[in-house]
């Protein structure tokens, strides 16, 4: 397939080209720090910043988090969520 975008920088703003499913861990960050989350089951997310500040969301189906999580905890989470980056 052509892609008319591929000699166009990748910048924090442009979509995401690459997605992996999220395993909640209390301990483990993320392989790779994603652009945003994906929630395709409603729920709770207990979503970790860069500081170690955790922080729960109750979340829609369906909605987006733009949001560069470098972890979603296990305990308290009960959202089934796709990260992109």
């Amino acid at each position: 397939m052509a892609d008319e975008f591929r000699l166009h920088l990748k910048e924090i703003t442009s979509p995401g080209v690459n997605h992996f499913a999220v395993t909640a861990s209390d301990s483990v960050d993320f392989a790779f720090k994603p652009r945003a989350l994906y929630v395709s089951v409603a729920g709770t997310a207990v979503i970790v910043d860069e500081d170690d500040v955790a922080v729960s969301y109750t979340l829609a189906a369906g909605s987006v988090v733009p949001f560069r999580a470098k972890r979603v905890n296990s305990t308290g989470t009960t959202a089934t969520l796709v990260a992109w980056y």
